[in-house]
């Protein structure tokens, strides 16, 4: 049985910072099966979990003097809460895993300790009908697991709620950044290229200076949708995801007339104004979710409605941005 440290390593660590900053998110993961932490017998408690190794080494890491199994499933490298939302954290995925691991010989109790965040996706009920175990949902987060072993696998109220404070919207902002910086870059030197088309079809005057005042509102565009949102989550009127992120980019457009208006005109002006809503409202999405209080199909409605205001806007106003050399 393969047997798991509680300390995390060098490399462990290394690997943490990868797949935060999204450089090996998407392989980010372990092998599904059973696991154990210390010295387990018949009857200790079984833990499972996602293969998402961040998941993973979080659990792991809480289990200092602790002897418990870990069941991992196979959430193909996402992790809890989100592959709960996707359905591969599920009843069916579970009971599996504790048929291929023979867990009815290996343990005496029939338990099975579930995170909270799969809640979404798992049915206790029937989990005991596919595979003979009962489920019973842990705290939230794992820093509180051995807290609630030794309590009687009681959880308080503490344990029960979600926080997301700033520090938690944070550590979101660097995987944003840099699943963006390739279709960024892209998007960016094609905006500017295109600045300088007008009436005498193409001038390196108009590149730097349209050019310059279009890279520089969406990038203040891209800092207000996937940055400024998490961060001031909070206090941003409204619950809808592509409103927040909309909201923001109505003060980038805002400040856009206020900067620019005198040099490029209403007609470019007002495009750029329309990119800016629609880059930082587009973004803003990311951060939308399966949770107890958006379901998945709210999610898929949200969306809807967000991208069809986000697609108008941005198509309307890239051709505004184009044309508006043509009104000057």
């Amino acid at each position: 049985m393969p047997q798991v440290d509680t300390i995390l390593s060098r490399s462990d660590h290394i690997g943490t910072i990868g797949a935060r900053s999204g450089i090996q998110r998407d392989t980010y993961s372990i092998t599904p099966g059973l696991y154990c932490v210390g010295r387990p017998t018949g009857d200790s408690p079984v833990l499972v979990t996602a293969n998402y190794k961040l998941t993973f080494d979080a659990l792991r890491s809480e289990l200092g003097g602790v002897d418990v199994w870990i069941l991992v499933v196979d959430t193909r490298g996402i992790n809890v809460w989100c592959a709960a939302g996707k359905g591969t954290f599920s009843t069916e995925e579970i009971a599996y895993q504790v048929r291929r691991a023979g867990l009815m010989e290996v343990v005496n109790h029939r338990e099975l300790i579930l995170p909270q965040c799969g809640a979404p996706g798992v049915s206790a009920l029937n989990l005991k009908t596919a595979c003979g175990f009962k489920g019973t949902f842990g705290p939230i987060r794992a820093t509180d697991i051995k807290c609630f072993l030794a309590s009687g696998k009681t959880a308080d109220e503490i344990m029960r709620s979600v926080t997301f404070n700033l520090l938690e919207r944070a550590a979101l902002i660097p995987l944003e950044i840099f699943l963006l910086l390739k279709p960024f870059a892209l998007t960016l030197v094609c905006l500017v290229l295109f600045s300088g088309f007008g009436p005498d079809i193409y001038s390196l005057d108009r590149v730097l200076l349209r050019g310059g005042s279009i890279a520089l509102v969406t990038i203040m565009s891209v800092l207000a949708g996937a940055v400024l949102v998490a961060l001031l989550l909070p206090w941003i009127p409204g619950r809808q995801f592509w409103l927040k992120g909309l909201l923001l980019g109505i003060l980038v457009a805002v400040f856009t007339v206020l900067r620019f208006l005198p040099f490029v005109g209403w007609t470019a002006v007002i495009g750029m104004a329309l990119w800016a809503m629609s880059v930082s409202s587009f973004l803003a999405m990311n951060f939308t979710g399966s949770t107890p209080y958006t379901s998945l199909s709210g999610v898929e409605m949200e969306m809807r409605k967000g991208l069809a205001i986000q697609i108008v806007s941005a198509l309307l106003g890239l051709f505004c941005w184009l044309a508006g050399p043509f009104f000057l």
